[in-house]
């Protein structure tokens, strides 16, 4: 995370608060309810107007969130000729209404967004796929380099076609999060034949999403085995790499991609010793052999074989975009997708059965609002999507002060025929407050963690 990544944090947070005030602030409107103040952020008021329904908007120091205050007895007097207008005077269903409009507000937005993603479209790569890893699931799962996934399914019966690689890590990350095996469909480069592939991602439930997960899943794009980067002083250096070299065998084997490339480098060593390789490549047309050794480096407390460059040349990109009809329904289940997933891990983190390193906070939100923006305007809108999305979930958890804990109040006095009483509201909003508090330090601990390289 850097200073350049508050600005587009700081948009982000402010236009989705504003959003999900908004609802509750229409509805409230349109059943009759007087508003007292919409505000954007707590804390002191640095600017503030005043409406034509006398509504006060204001804006307030610190922006991580908002709040719109009703009239309502339970907070003091109430005028007598204005009693019709207070909250706690609207029938049951007019309160839920209004207490749901937030969260509502930002799911609709989610979908919005993501239908513009989908309409604008964008260059990605294409779902390829390399060499995998040895010892990875892709390649206990039968994936070869070359193969190009078509389509995926949750149980091998219900399958969803891929349009790119995006969808496909998408698939992969939402199976390994619930513990499911994901069944593929490939065919060859050219699109000929076609068979089925299971990925026992349940084997990884509980992982964190580090980048050790996703080495052991084994995706990675196909692309060219050639050296596009040589670092200063590094082992391939010493071996005589250079920028642009084609590799073309390895110990006499012949190298197809670059994720066989990766691979080997990975797999030169002896025990705890690095392993010296013939390599042949093509140089401005000529063949060149040398001899590589790598380095032995400490990573996250692996010792790793590495030569300190970077191999593969830019994957194949394909334009994915929808028409209008067809990016509005991908916009919705796409929401729909990522909210169940969420609640559904929300759910197995609950239980023990998912690492709790998946929850984010603040930090981690602004690091990727500034990659997300630096990215164009595509990747951006993605990003608020989905953060909006993961508001309007988070606001429908059943916990006192939030708006799912409002709602299980109207829910029990719809059931009951009687509120909650000040005694209960009291007491739950005390443990609903621990328990927001504790997954507050629980988030920020795993950016903190995350950003300093920790897991």
């Amino acid at each position: 995370m850097s200073l350049s990544d508050i600005p587009a944090f700081l948009v982000a947070i402010a236009l989705l608060i504003a959003i999900h005030e908004w609802g509750h602030y229409r509805v409230a409107r349109a059943c009759g309810v007087k508003v007292l103040r919409f505000s954007i952020g707590f804390g002191r008021v640095l600017w503030r107007r005043v409406g034509r329904d006398g509504t006060e908007f204001t804006l307030s120091m610190l922006p991580l969130g908002g709040y719109v205050r009703m009239l309502d007895e339970r907070d003091g007097p109430v005028a007598p000729h204005e009693r019709e207008q207070a909250f706690n005077q609207r029938p049951l269903r007019q309160r839920a209404a209004i207490v749901a409009a937030g969260p509502a507000a930002n799911w609709v937005l989610a979908v919005l967004l993501l239908a513009v993603v989908a309409w604008l479209g964008s260059e990605v790569p294409k779902a390829q796929l390399g060499t995998p890893p040895a010892g990875s699931l892709a390649e206990r799962a039968g994936v070869r380099a070359g193969d190009l996934v078509r389509s995926v399914s949750s149980d091998g019966q219900a399958w969803e076609d891929v349009q790119a690689l995006p969808d496909l890590m998408a698939a992969v990350v939402q199976a390994q999060a619930l513990g499911e095996s994901l069944h593929l469909s490939v065919s060859d480069a050219n699109g000929h034949g076609s068979r089925s592939l299971k990925l026992d991602t349940d084997r990884l439930a509980g992982r964190a999403p580090d980048a050790h997960l996703f080495n052991d899943i084994g995706f990675a794009p196909l692309a060219e085995p050639l050296i596009r980067q040589v670092l200063p002083g590094g082992a391939g250096e010493s071996a005589g790499l250079q920028v642009d070299d084609r590799v073309l065998a390895i110990d006499g084997r012949s190298v197809p991609d670059a994720g066989f490339l990766r691979d080997a480098i990975r797999r030169a060593r002896d025990g705890d010793q690095p392993r010296t390789m013939a390599w042949r490549v093509e140089r401005a047309g000529q063949t060149v052999d040398l001899q590589v050794t790598p380095q032995l480096v400490d990573v996250d407390g692996r010792s790793v074989a590495r030569l300190q460059i970077g191999v593969g040349a830019p994957p194949e990109r394909v334009m994915v975009s929808y028409g209008f009809l067809d990016g509005l329904a991908r916009g919705a289940q796409q929401s729909w997708d990522m909210a169940v997933t969420t609640v559904r891990l929300l759910g197995r983190m609950l239980i023990g059965e998912a690492s709790v390193k998946n929850l984010s906070g603040p930090l981690t939100i602004a690091d990727y609002a500034g990659q997300s923006a630096q990215a164009g305007l595509t990747p951006y809108l993605d990003f608020l999507a989905k953060i909006s999305l993961s508001l309007a979930v988070l606001n429908l958890l059943p916990l006192p002060m939030l708006d799912g804990g409002h709602l299980m109040y109207h829910l029990f006095e719809g059931l009951s025929g009687r509120p909650v009483s000040e005694w209960w509201q009291r007491q739950l909003q005390r443990a609903g407050a621990l328990i927001l508090m504790l997954m507050m330090a629980l988030a920020l601990s795993n950016d903190v963690s995350r950003l300093a390289g920790w897991h």
